[in-house]
């Protein structure tokens, strides 16, 4: 599976998604994967500038199932969005971020052996290797377990914060292999989606990310 993702300007990042450039992008719709029931319609946008890969998360929901204030807990264990990059296929070395509806986020590096594997969070995490992230919700307000329409997570991981990856930063026809996810916990169990579905619920299965081409 593959998403080419066009090049911009940089740009703010907002949550909201207003900004031109998104135009220029085509959404990607993400699958509902697993045994979960939720049938919320979810989908993403990406481009990229020279510093960085920007993300756009659209999720329907009826209730933003989150709690946890801190970042760098373990947010997956409620509602979020996930991307993972695996820009060099010479290395079992991957990133993954995590960005709950409240903007609490986890940014990790992950050494993944035959399937044994740890994130390991960034070091020197400020400035220019800081990643840009915002969230906004419709039909309710952003607040712990709020009733609401949808919520949209946007963000920028600056390729400084990649530094020492293989195959970093992008220029145009490079190729990563990639791929996006959501999990909801309005029901349990929770439903799991992905834009490459050949990962199924394991979304660590990285052999079986899609690809993503930079123009």
């Amino acid at each position: 599976m593959d998403m080419v993702v066009r090049k911009a300007d940089d740009f703010e990042v907002t949550g909201a998604g207003t900004a031109s450039a998104w135009q220029a992008a085509d959404w990607q719709a993400l699958r509902c994967l697993g045994p979960g029931s939720a049938t919320y319609a979810t989908r993403v946008k990406a481009l990229y500038s020279v510093t960085g890969l920007y993300l756009l998360f659209d999720c329907e929901d009826r209730t933003l199932t989150c709690t946890m204030p801190n970042d760098c807990d373990d947010i997956f264990r409620e509602d979020v969005v996930e991307v993972f990059l695996w820009p060099d296929e010479a290395q079992a070395l991957y990133f993954e971020y995590e960005i709950s509806p409240l903007g609490v986020e986890l940014p990790i590096l992950v050494p993944n052996h035959e399937g044994s594997f740890m994130g390991w969070r960034p070091w020197h995490y400020e400035g220019d290797r800081r990643i840009r992230r915002a969230t906004s919700v419709r039909g309710g307000p952003k607040a712990s377990l709020a009733a609401v329409e949808a919520w949209t997570a946007e963000f920028c991981i600056p390729f400084a914060l990649l530094r020492g990856l293989g195959n970093t930063p992008p220029v145009t026809g490079t190729k990563w292999r990639a791929n996006m996810y959501r999990i909801d916990y309005d029901s349990s169990p929770a439903t799991h989606w992905a834009w490459c579905e050949r990962t199924g619920c394991n979304f660590h299965r990285f052999r079986d990310f899609g690809t993503i081409i930079f123009e």
